[in-house]
């Protein structure tokens, strides 16, 4: 039986030497490892059920608030490059096969964290054990107007840190909840603005994530919220089924908006991602046995 600690807290150093809060919730003993990306807005604290449904069930999860979020103060709604992004990804990976001792890792990302996860498989398939998708961020039917990014592109000449407000500030977008929409109004931790700089960095990963196609395979569930209104549901199960890898899972929660976390079928959307880690668990088990 799992022995459960809730969550630490851990500071991670990034590459160019800023550190990063994240929570690390320690799983004893310890079966498989996650690394949970969160979303442009949000920070790991929205995650904190699921993160803990993983933990009881056996899995060590580390959860770090993204430069420039969540707890990190310093250049808020900020990045350098798409690079970086991914380096700092890869860091927090490096991070937890240190705590764990486990070679390869989960990723599981939400909404604007499904691309980081899919930059961080092709940066470094040989640790990843598997992908989980959450309403990720792929294609999006909420975006700055073409004069915004015009504004955005001129800034980036001039004053890359120049902050511009994130389309995503109307807590119904996320969920029909009241409690959770009470949360999200008052939530003193998620930002709602980002720099030009971070707005062409997140642009110029959309190119790496069209690489998918050709990254090695590995065990994808995509998750999906049938009441989406912040991405484009249809082009984002297309994208994923012309993949063609061998193991993928597609789910979709017919009741829920885009932060399955806070809507009426989280118990399932829990259950369903537990029962994912296990099963590729199982199948990543196989496969070094062979």
């Amino acid at each position: 039986m799992t022995n459960m600690t809730d969550h630490a807290t851990r500071m991670i150093k990034l590459p160019d030497g800023y550190n990063a809060h994240a929570r690390v919730y320690h799983a004893n003993p310890c079966r498989g490892a996650v690394l949970y990306i969160h979303g442009i807005q949000s920070h790991c604290g929205w995650y904190d059920q699921s993160a803990r449904r993983m933990q009881t069930a056996g899995f060590t999860v580390l959860a770090p608030d993204r430069r420039g979020s969540g707890q990190n103060t310093v250049r808020r709604g900020h990045a350098d490059s798409t690079g970086q992004l991914v380096d700092d990804a890869i860091a927090s990976l490096d991070q937890l096969k240190e705590i764990t001792d486990h070679p390869k890792i989960h990723l599981v990302g939400i909404s604007w964290g499904g691309k980081l996860v899919a930059a961080t498989h092709i940066a470094r398939p040989e640790s990843t054990a598997s992908i989980c998708m959450i309403t990720p961020g792929l294609f999006p039917l909420v975006g700055v107007s073409k004069a915004e990014m015009f504004r955005i592109g001129m800034s980036m000449l001039h004053n890359p840190d120049k902050l511009y407000d994130i389309p995503l500030n109307d807590p119904a977008l996320f969920t029909s909840d009241p409690e959770w929409l009470e949360f999200l109004k008052n939530d003193p931790l998620q930002i709602h603005q980002a720099t030009a700089g971070f707005y062409l960095a997140s642009r110029r990963m959309d190119k790496i994530v069209n690489k998918l196609h050709h990254a090695p395979p590995v065990p994808l569930h995509l998750m999906l919220a049938a009441d989406e209104r912040i991405i484009d549901n249809d082009k984002t199960t297309e994208f994923v089924r012309k993949l063609n890898w061998p193991d993928i899972r597609f789910s979709n929660y017919p009741n829920s908006r885009h932060t399955l976390e806070f809507d009426p079928d989280r118990e399932q959307f829990f259950t369903d991602l537990v029962d994912w880690l296990e099963h590729t668990n199982s199948t990543n088990s196989e496969q070094s046995i062979v």
